[in-house]
C-alpha cells in the first residue's frame, strides 16, 4: 500500500516496489541523549523540501525507481525484547523485498539483519558508525545500540564485517577490531571478498562530522564530511545490497533542521546505491 506521510517519492503501490522503507521508531536502550524515537517522521516531513532528482546519480526517484514507503513500526516502550520481535515479524513479512529501514536507535539493525539473514544465509555487513558498538554487554545489558555489531557478529562471524568511519570505543572493541582486521579497508580488496554474495549496509549518522551532523545522540568529533560520506556510498552501487538502514538522527538536537535534512538527503541518495543491482 501506499501512504500519504511518505518519504518525498516513495509512494509506489507495494506489490510492485522492489524497495520498502520501514520507520522504527525505537530508542529504548539509548545511554545518553534519546530521541531517535522521532525522526522517521521527522525525515519524512524534512524529505519534503528535497528534489526527487538527484545530480550524483542522474535518476529520479518518481521516474526510475518503485519504493514503496509503509510507514513506521509501533514498538512498546520498556520490554526492548519484545519491540525487537515485532520489528523482526515485520521485516520478515516484507521480504523478498530490499528492506530500507530508518531509525531509531542502532539496535534496530538487529531485528532486520536477523530477518534479511534467514533469507540470505552469505550476507556480509558493511558499517558506518563513530562507534564500534562491539561491546559484550553495556552496562550489563547485552541488547543495547552499543552491543548490536556484537550481536551481529555472532550470526555471521566478525570476518564478514566491515567498519568504516569507527573512532571511538573500549580497549576491548578495539583489539576485537585489530585482530578480525574489520576497520577501513580498501573497497578495492572488500569487493573482491564479498564478490556478488549478498550485503547488508548499515549507517549510524554520526559517522558524519558533528560539525555537519550536531543533531545525534552521542556526537563524536572527527568524522566524514557529507560528500566523503556520498563518495564512499556511490562506490557500494555494484555490489549485492539486499538490506539497508541509517539510523540515529535525534532530531530535537539541531533545531536548525539541518541534521534532519543531511538524513534525508542520505537516504535518498542511498536508494539510488542499492537500486543498482537487483536482487
Amino acid at each position: 500500500m501506499a501512504i500519504s506521510n511518505c518519504f518525498i517519492g516513495c509512494n509506489k503501490e507495494f506489490k510492485n516496489a522492489n524497495i520498502a522503507v520501514l520507520g522504527l521508531p525505537f530508542d529504548g536502550t539509548c545511554s545518553y541523549r534519546p530521541g531517535s524515537r522521532f525522526a522517521p517522521n521527522a525525515i519524512r516531513e524534512a524529505s519534503y523540501g528535497l528534489e526527487t532528482y538527484s545530480p550524483v546519480f542522474d535518476m529520479d526517484i518518481d521516474e526510475d525507481l518503485y519504493i514503496c514507503d509503509i510507514g513506521d513500526v509501533e514498538v512498546p516502550f520498556g520490554d526492548t525484547k519484545k519491540a525487537l520481535d515485532i520489528m523482526y515479524n515485520k521485516a520478515k513479512s516484507l521480504l523478498p523485498k530490499k528492506i530500507f529501514s530508518i531509525g531509531g536507535e542502532h539496535l534496530v539493525t538487529l531485528p532486520v539483519f536477523q530477518a534479511v539473514h534467514e533469507k540470505y544465509p552469505d550476507i556480509f555487513l558493511i558499517h558506518f558508525d563513530a562507534h564500534a558498538d562491539l561491546r559484550d554487554d553495556y552496562l550489563g545489558d547485552k541488547l543495547s545500540h552499543a552491543t548490536v555489531i556484537r550481536r551481529v557478529s555472532e550470526i555471521i562471524r566478525l570476518d564478514k564485517i566491515f567498519q568504516y568511519g569507527i573512532r571511538s570505543g573500549t580497549k576491548e572493541e578495539y583489539n576485537l577490531i585489530k585482530s578480525n582486521n574489520t576497520l577501513n579497508r580498501p573497497l578495492s580488496e572488500i569487493k573482491k571478498i564479498i564478490g556478488n554474495n549478498p550485503v547488508y549496509l548499515t549507517i549510524d549518522l554520526d559517522v558524519l562530522d558533528p560539525s555537519i551532523f550536531p543533531g545525534t545522540g552521542t556526537p563524536e568529533p572527527g568524522g566524514f564530511a557529507y560528500m566523503q560520506l556520498i563518495d564512499f556510498i556511490k562506490e557500494l552501487g555494484n555490489m549485492n545490497i539486499v538490506g539497508c538502514d541509517v539510523v540515529e538522527l535525534s532530531p530535537h538536537y539541531d533545531t536548525s533542521g539541518v541534521s534532519t535534512i543531511v538524513a534525508a538527503k542520505v537516504i535518498r541518495e542511498l536508494f539510488f546505491v542499492i537500486s543498482q543491482k537487483s536482487i
